[in-house]
């Protein structure tokens, strides 16, 4: 999920800031209402299973894949591009788009490589997961939309590739949200050891590493998931519908594949692809972040980082804010939708 250099230790508490963003750069107003939960083409009301949910799923290809994604809000609106992680999937932002969507934007949300309906064009290609690989993907998927520039925000994977695509073509980032901030991974950093709780947190990784990890995970994919949820968002009720409707997206034929390449590559222990070498080489040299930036911490989330977003400050050289919101877990934009929309707003508008 995270990179491990950044965490020094589990932490379980912390602070909230908020502010108004400046209206200026904005579609509409510069704060998000709890109450905006509806837009159009956006998540409403799912009366069946009482939780909000996506209207119709869109395809498309982009680059090796057909991405499936949603889209919300008018066609012509400035785009916003949110990215999720694992073991989540599109449905972390099913109460942040409507909000989005309500203030004007052009919000898109589509599955990563491996998850839900996003597959590959052909089955020859190889299942890769490295970091640059992600980013590429969401490149091809703004060139398909035609999107030459989007506000990219993301927690998990989803901020790891959001940071790559703000320091390898910041040209196509207009602001960032990044939640736990700089993400981007180093793998010689990544042999490093950290202290034992840190690496307790990270359990599954070295899970993932064996044989028995990787059966593990295919033959127990929902229940590893669940699993992982209650762990790292420790306050955070989700109903069974949520849980649910989500776990769907892992019944994707590579969901395995993507995952335990993802997390072997990370430290080592599996090749990426050479026509991807020298973009990371570039991200192994820890690039700065220079477009608008906030980034979120959740206080809760066992590899929230100790110092109150100091541990990765220095990172990002451009218009910067960060906030720490109390009681909140790992997955961010789900548990603290609206202050997730905030922070889009605030960025954009910096």
């Amino acid at each position: 999920m995270m990179n491990r250099r950044t965490f020094g230790k589990v932490l379980g508490a912390g602070t909230t800031s908020t502010a108004a963003a400046s209206s200026a750069g904005t579609p509409a107003s510069s704060s998000v209402s709890a109450t905006a939960r509806t837009g159009a083409g956006a998540a409403g009301p799912d009366k069946a299973r009482g939780t909000p949910s996506f209207g119709a799923l869109k395809r498309i290809r982009a680059g090796e894949l057909s991405i499936g994604y949603v889209e919300a809000g008018p066609a012509h609106g400035p785009a916003v591009l949110l990215l999720h992680g694992w073991p989540y999937d599109i449905h972390s932002y099913v109460e942040v788009t409507p909000l989005l969507a309500t203030h004007g934007y052009r919000v898109i949300v589509p599955y990563l490589r491996g998850y839900g309906t996003t597959t590959f064009l052909s089955p020859k290609t190889f299942r890769n997961a490295e970091q640059a690989a992600f980013a590429l993907d969401v490149i091809a998927l703004m060139d398909a939309l035609r999107i030459e520039r989007a506000v990219l925000g993301g927690f998990d994977w989803g901020s790891r590739t959001a940071d790559i695509i703000a320091v390898l073509w910041p040209e196509r980032c207009k602001a960032l949200v990044s939640v736990s901030g700089y993400l981007i991974t180093d793998r010689k950093q990544q042999r490093l050891p950290l202290p034992p709780a840190a690496e307790w947190a990270w359990w599954y990784q070295y899970y993932f590493s064996t044989e028995r990890g990787e059966l593990g995970l295919a033959e127990h994919r929902k229940d590893f998931a669940r699993l992982i949820w209650h762990n790292v968002s420790p306050t955070w009720h989700f109903s069974d519908a949520a849980f649910d409707r989500t776990a769907q997206a892992f019944d994707n034929p590579d969901y395995v594949r993507i995952v335990i390449h993802n997390y072997r590559w990370r430290l080592g222990l599996a090749p990426g692809d050479p026509r991807h070498d020298a973009l990371e080489a570039r991200l192994a040299e820890g690039p700065p972040v220079h477009v608008p930036t906030v980034t979120l911490d959740g206080a809760l989330d066992p590899f929230t980082p100790p110092g109150d977003g100091a541990a990765y400050r220095g990172r990002f050289t451009g218009p910067y804010a960060h906030r720490t919101l109390k009681g909140i877990g790992h997955n961010v934009p789900q548990e603290a939708p609206e202050a997730f929309a905030q922070a889009v707003l605030e960025a954009d508008g910096m």
